[in-house]
């Protein structure tokens, strides 16, 4: 009886770590891809968002993070680490090139893409009514929005009959983007310079060849990298007093000119919501890709007084907000 009871007791002892590590990876992990370490203002909506589908990190859901820093050759080797953690879906922010390296990863786990431009064209899904595969998100449609930017920079300045657009020629986003902004300039009778930077150096040197090439105006693309050198840029633009129109709001409360572009404060916790239904059994192929229906136009009054421009009233009578 004795050595029943023992081999019991010792049975037990043997079987609680067992249990306790199928208790453990019982929890579902969702790994986060990012570029910038710049998340605080998408990991709290996002975490609202799990929260409605029941989700909490910590308690019944675990995060695990991996952030490039702009190195972007690294994300190969981020996507692999989370792919050997054997998260349960990878959720990615700061726009395109994560995206595409979690695609070109896995066609397994589910993939939750944020802030890409064109989702499409740049081959992450088959459709956004249909993604397909193994993925699907949220776009930005920045890359539509250059009809509307050049539109603002004829009105604000109409004068001008030159413009540059600023682009990160390491987001595979670009050329869409190029394309795009090109084709807006010439319906407009602008002739369009493309400058190039993916280094803080860089957009020195294209700041130095606006000003060489007398360009009037600047459209900057919606790149993260571009948003972590706001300042930079804000500077740069002030400096050399060129009318700059920008994809945030963020700019022009920082002393930028002009934006135009999606209200994104939604994505995160909508993205949130996504995570959560896939977790619970929802396939991507069957979740719509979601593009914002709200854009918002802000306009920084000191700065136009400070480039001696006057916004016409139409414009400001439009605007979603003004800074004065």
């Amino acid at each position: 009886m004795h050595r029943r009871r023992l081999i019991a007791l010792l049975g037990g002892a043997i079987a609680l770590p067992c249990v306790a590590a199928e208790q453990q990876k019982a929890m579902p992990v969702i790994g986060f891809l990012g570029t910038s370490s710049e998340n605080a203002g998408f990991l709290h909506p996002f975490r609202e968002g799990l929260s409605e589908i029941g989700y909490v990190e910590g308690d019944n859901v675990a995060m695990e993070y991996r952030v490039a820093y702009f190195h972007y050759d690294q994300f190969p080797a981020l996507v692999a680490e989370l792919i050997r953690r054997k998260v349960d879906v990878i959720v990615t922010t700061n726009g395109t090139t994560p995206a595409l390296a979690a695609k070109n990863a896995t066609s397994t786990i589910p993939i939750v893409f944020t802030f890409v431009s064109d989702p499409v064209g740049i081959g992450l899904v088959a459709s956004l009514a249909r993604p397909g595969g193994n993925v699907t998100g949220f776009s930005n449609i920045a890359v539509g929005l250059a009809p509307k930017q050049m539109e603002l920079i004829s009105e604000v300045v109409p004068q001008v009959d030159a413009i540059a657009v600023l682009v990160n020629p390491t987001n595979p986003a670009a050329e869409l983007l190029i394309r795009d902004t090109q084709s807006a300039a010439q319906e407009k009778g602008l002739k369009l310079t493309v400058l190039k930077a993916s280094t803080a150096e860089e957009i020195d040197a294209a700041f130095a060849s606006l000003v060489q090439l007398q360009v009037g105006a600047l459209v900057v693309d919606p790149d993260g990298f571009f948003n972590s050198r706001r300042a930079q840029l804000l500077a740069l633009a002030s400096r050399h007093a060129v009318p700059t129109v920008y994809p945030r709001r963020h700019y022009v409360a920082a002393g930028g000119l002009i934006s135009y572009g999606a209200v994104e404060t939604a994505i995160p916790r909508q993205a949130g919501v996504y995570t959560g239904r896939i977790l619970k059994g929802a396939r991507p192929a069957d979740l719509p890709v979601q593009q914002p229906t709200k854009f918002e136009l802000v306009i920084n009054l000191r700065t136009a007084q400070a480039l001696g421009l006057t916004i016409p009233p139409l414009i400001l009578a439009r605007a979603d907000e003004v800074i004065e």
